[in-house]
């Protein structure tokens, strides 16, 4: 790895982790109610705990929070890698994932987060807005119909690597399929491997629905 490489990997990443460690669930409710929303529910700090707990609005600034800031380590990655030249792979992935898992493990606030689902959506708006549409066109009404926010997620989740590899492979909409699945697979591992204690609670079907102040 040339040192060129080495510098975009660096510049590509680091600013993407220190924006994804802007934790809005956590900013949020203690700008809102002088809380921290990791203290109740399920105490993830995600906006599903934020609805549940605070109410439509402060979860509504924490989902345009972790899109935003999903949104902008990509474009971040992508200005590193073109900067320096360095063509190999799209550096917006590498953002977007180091952004995914500052969200997760915050620097900031004692490397406690959230389950990352809107920040990998907001990474994904940037990194390929038709992959995120044609996820949110089968599982926005799927949510709705199960009232089961971790089962959608879970299994948006498993869509997105293979929405990722078909849109690229038959419709050239990327680059190439098997890398940009590949990418794509990192996030979802991610993603599903943070819902480990939803999963446990979807087969023992004690899942929270909405409405319900349980886990989530």
């Amino acid at each position: 790895m040339t040192p060129s490489t080495i510098l975009g990997v660096v510049l590509a990443f680091v600013p993407g982790y220190l924006l994804g460690s802007l934790n809005f669930a956590v900013i949020v409710s203690r700008l809102y109610a002088h809380d921290d929303v990791r203290r109740h529910g399920s105490g993830n700090a995600g906006m599903t705990n934020m609805l549940r707990t605070y109410g439509k609005f402060p979860a509504l600034l924490t989902a345009l929070g972790d899109i935003f800031k999903g949104t902008a380590s990509v474009w971040i990655g992508r200005l590193a890698f073109a900067l320096l030249g360095i063509s190999f792979m799209d550096g917006g992935y590498l953002g977007g994932i180091a952004a995914l898992l500052g969200h997760l493990f915050p620097l900031y606030f004692g490397f406690k987060g959230g389950k990352g689902v809107l920040v990998s959506a907001g990474a994904l708006l940037a990194i390929n807005p038709l992959n995120l549409l044609i996820l949110a066109v089968i599982f926005v009404p799927f949510v709705f119909l199960v009232k089961i926010v971790s089962l959608t997620s879970i299994l948006a989740a498993i869509c997105y690597p293979i929405v990722t590899y078909l849109t690229a492979k038959f419709l050239h909409w990327g680059g190439d399929p098997l890398a940009d699945a590949g990418m794509a697979l990192i996030f979802s591992v991610i993603v599903i491997y943070m819902h480990r204690d939803n999963i446990k609670r979807l087969l023992n079907g004690t899942e929270s629905r909405f409405g319900q102040k349980k886990h989530s």
